[in-house]
C-alpha cells in the first residue's frame, strides 16, 4: 500500500494547531484511509492581541516563532510529504501580520498563508462534504473561531451559499462585535435557508465540540445534540464567571471565557435557520487543508510530492 503524510498547520485567533495525518491508498483501489498521527494544540490567543490593539506584541509573535520551530522539527520525525499552514482572522486583521510572516519564514523555513475569510470557509467546505453519507436534506455549515464564523449551506450536497462572517469568541470579548453585526448575520442566514425547510447545523471547532461534551440530552450515535440543550447549557454558564466555569465545568482556562459567545453564535444561527439539532462531527480547518493537499496529489499523480525537510 502507497501512503503519505500530511501536515496542516492552522493559526487561529485562539489557539495555532498542527495536524499530521496519514493518507493510505489501499491496493484493491477502496477509499483512502486518513490516520492522524499527531495533533497539537497551543492557546496563544493571537486575536486578544490583534483585536485590541491592531497588531500582535513581540511577546506574542516571539512564541509563534517558537512554535513554528517546533513543527517543523515535528514535520521532520513524522516525515511529512506535504504541509500548508494558513492564518486567519487575527493574522488578517493585525498590521504587522505580513512582516511576522516574513520573520516566521526566515527563522522556521516555515511558508505561512494569510488566507481570507471567503477561502477560510472553502477549506472547511470541501472537507465537509466529503463527511456527509447521506447528502440529501439541507444542511448549514459552521465553522465558529476566535475572530470569525464561517457558513457553508447545503442543499442535497450542493453548496448553495458561502460566507465569512467577522464574528468569533475573541472579538466578541474584545468588544469588537456591535448588535448590527449579528442582526446582518442573523438576517442573511434566514433570508437563505427560507426557501429550505428542516435546515439542520453541523458544527465545527473546539467550543462546539466540548459544549457537545457538555450536553446531557444527546444522541450519541448520530453525534448531535438539540438546540434547546444548547440554550440550557448557555444559561447556565452565562452568569458564572471564567474561573467558577473552569470549576463547575471542568473548563480548561483558554476555553472558559470564549464557550459562551460560541454558543450565543450556534443559537442565534438556530434561531435564523429554524434549526433544532446541531451535530457535531469532529472536523475543522486542519482537516480541510490536508483534504485538500491530498486532492491536489490526485489531481497530478505524475508530479511526486517529496519531502519537503529533507
Amino acid at each position: 500500500m502507497k501512503s503519505n503524510n500530511y501536515a496542516a498547520i492552522d493559526i487561529g485567533s485562539n489557539a495555532a494547531r498542527l495536524l499530521i495525518k496519514q493518507v493510505t491508498l489501499p491496493e484493491d483501489g477502496s477509499a483512502p484511509e486518513f490516520t492522524k498521527k499527531l495533533f497539537l494544540r497551543v492557546p496563544l490567543r493571537l486575536g486578544f492581541d490583534s483585536f485590541q490593539k491592531g497588531i500582535i506584541s513581540p511577546s506574542k509573535g516571539e512564541k509563534l516563532i517558537r512554535m513554528m520551530k517546533a513543527c517543523r522539527q515535528l514535520m521532520k520525525i513524522y516525515e511529512v510529504n506535504r504541509y500548508r499552514a494558513c492564518a486567519t482572522s487575527a493574522m488578517r486583521d493585525a498590521a504587522n501580520g505580513k512582516e511576522l510572516m516574513q520573520k516566521i519564514r526566515e527563522e522556521s523555513k516555515i511558508k505561512i498563508e494569510i488566507i481570507p475569510g471567503e477561502e477560510e470557509a472553502q477549506i472547511i467546505y470541501n472537507n465537509h462534504i466529503e463527511q456527509i453519507e447521506d447528502r440529501t436534506g439541507n444542511f448549514l455549515y459552521v465553522d465558529v473561531g476566535g475572530g470569525s464564523t464561517e457558513v457553508n449551506f447545503l442543499h442535497d450536497g450542493q453548496l448553495q451559499y458561502s460566507a465569512s462572517y467577522n464574528i468569533g469568541t475573541v472579538r466578541v470579548l474584545s468588544k469588537g462585535i456591535v448588535e448590527k453585526d449579528w442582526r446582518k448575520m442573523a438576517e442573511e442566514i434566514a433570508r437563505i435557508t427560507a426557501p429550505f425547510p428542516g435546515t439542520q447545523i453541523i458544527g465545527s471547532g473546539g467550543n462546539i465540540n466540548r459544549l457537545y461534551r457538555l450536553a446531557e440530552e444527546k444522541d450519541k450515535e448520530r453525534q448531535r445534540f438539540p438546540v434547546s440543550e444548547l440554550q440550557r447549557l448557555y444559561d447556565s454558564l452565562v452568569p458564572l464567571t471564567p474561573k467558577e466555569r473552569m470549576e463547575a465545568f471542568r473548563i480548561k482556562a483558554d476555553r472558559a471565557d470564549v464557550i459562551v459567545p460560541a454558543a450565543r453564535i450556534f443559537l442565534t444561527l438556530a434561531e435564523a435557520s429554524g434549526a433544532q439539532y446541531i451535530h457535531v462531527p469532529v472536523i475543522g480547518l486542519a482537516d480541510g487543508i490536508i483534504d485538500t493537499l491530498y486532492k491536489q496529489d490526485l489531481d497530478h499523480p505524475g508530479t511526486p510530492a517529496g519531502n519537503l525537510f529533507s
